[in-house]
């Protein structure tokens, strides 16, 4: 089963970078979020806690037309009731944009907010019942680029509406709720929520703006896997005030030999990989490690909650506020 989840997780994380990262499940197991192989981690990719926002008795103008991170043309008549999300960050964008009443199906990861979890499941992220989908009648389902090989074309073949996006980064977040928003007609809901985001994003900026940035390592997976640029943990390390080691290296989600590694000197590392055991102490003991700058002095942080940083949806400021807050905890007393 732990198989399974990793599997998962890394999928997402690269879907994170495709928009949904470590896969929420039953166990602990983190919900979009990691690669160990770049086989596992890197599905091919399309082109490029907050409160829920209480509808609003103006409806939206339909039709709506957007483009969809596929490049598809999506038009909706009226305003869907019968939404499946196949993508637990979409489904918590859903929930906040004050939806959750029309999502008739979701999968065994979407587990936030609770009631998520009581929704007609029809499938495990990239494993989906088409059938399943298909006799829940959606007027519309969100998909990720996981789907858009095999399962987008065979649901659109059976006349389902499906729109895949694909966040590369906050910004691609915020500019997804929007299009959701659209989408679904809570244009002015999903206006309020990205301006809160906007907001508390920029609350943090300007607390770590004259801060030295710390040197972060983020760890994936024991082997070494981490997060690079273009990823969207890039992003977030990067706005919470930190310098991303990552970077150094080539492509979203890179391999450090242990060299390179100890080269870099991380000053903080975040172990994305806790829930697979990975700890404080593991990575204390490990062979050449103990000349590390983090290692010396403690710096090690255990991500109790994968999902949160991992997941490319409205909690995402969250994990921003949470990364800022283990940079720099003086600025943030």
């Amino acid at each position: 089963m732990k198989t399974l989840h990793r599997t998962a997780s890394l999928v997402l994380i690269a879907a994170m970078a495709a928009a949904v990262l470590v896969a929420c499940s039953p166990a602990p197991a983190p919900t979009q979020a990691a690669p160990t192989t770049p086989a596992t981690a890197a599905p091919t990719a399309l082109p490029a806690a907050q409160a829920t926002i209480a509808p609003t008795a103006t409806p939206a103008a339909f039709p709506v037309t957007i483009t969809d991170d596929d490049k598809q043309t999506i038009t909706l008549a009226a305003e869907p009731k019968r939404i499946v999300s196949l993508v637990p960050s979409m489904t918590e964008i859903l929930f906040a944009l004050g939806l959750g009443d029309r999502v008739v199906g979701d999968t065994t990861y979407c587990d936030y907010p609770e009631a998520a979890k009581t929704k007609e499941k029809v499938g495990e992220f990239a494993q989906i019942d088409l059938e399943k989908v298909v006799g829940l009648s959606p007027d519309l389902v969100l998909a990720t680029s996981l789907h858009y090989q095999t399962v987008a074309p065979a649901l659109r073949q059976r006349g389902v509406t499906v729109a895949l996006f694909e966040a590369k980064d906050i910004e691609g977040v915020l500019a997804q709720i929007v299009t959701i928003g659209r989408l679904t007609g809570r244009t002015k809901e999903a206006e309020a929520l990205t301006q809160e985001m906007r907001a508390r994003l920029d609350a943090v900026a300007a607390k770590v703006a004259q801060a030295p940035k710390p040197r972060v390592y983020w760890e994936l997976d024991a082997m070494l896997y981490s997060a690079g640029k273009g990823s969207i943990v890039d992003d977030m390390i990067t706005r919470a005030g930190g310098d991303n080691i990552g970077r150094s290296l080539s492509g979203e989600w890179p391999q450090f030999s242990m060299e390179a590694l100890v080269a870099a000197d991380p000053e903080v590392i975040f172990l994305a990989d806790h829930d697979y055991g990975e700890t404080a102490s593991k990575v204390t003991s490990r062979a050449g490690w103990s000349g590390i700058t983090a290692v010396k002095q403690g710096r090690i942080v255990e991500i109790d909650d994968i999902n949160l940083v991992s997941r490319p949806g409205p909690r995402i400021v969250d994990a921003v506020e949470y990364v800022a807050k283990e940079l720099h905890p003086d600025l943030f007393k």
